[in-house]
């Protein structure tokens, strides 16, 4: 990959850990503001209760996308940013457009999603 391109997807991918770092602290000072208050009726309670695990969620998961990022800048310093991990191909830039955290190239992220369904099937 050229460094313009390269020089792309690393402006992408930092505009994106800024705004889900800023969501992460979002996300953490609203479920603050949940412990402060001061609710003395069970439904209230309940309520503050599925809010704040909520919000504990969401931060989980954008804590989790800033890790994908942190993990896409490194193979970018590395020099392998842009080949799937697991057949060491170029992974198209189109799917670099719309996932630019991507390890895997479309067949592989196929295989690998299949293989994490066989281990753990879903259960009713």
């Amino acid at each position: 990959m050229d460094a313009e391109k390269l020089e792309h997807f690393r402006s992408l991918l930092t505009a994106q850990l800024k705004r889900h770092t800023q969501h992460i602290r979002d996300e953490q000072a609203a479920a603050l503001e949940l412990s402060d208050e001061r609710v003395t009726d069970s439904v209230d309670m309940s309520l503050m209760d599925v809010n704040k695990e909520i919000a504990l969620r969401l931060g989980e998961h954008e804590s989790r996308m800033v890790a994908d990022i942190d993990q896409a800048l490194m193979r970018m310093d590395e020099g392998s940013y842009g080949i799937c991990a697991r057949c060491d191909e170029p992974i198209d830039e189109r799917r670099l457009e719309a996932v630019p955290t991507a390890r895997y190239d479309t067949k592989c992220q196929a295989l690998v999603e299949a293989e994490e369904f066989e281990e753990s099937p879903p259960t009713l």
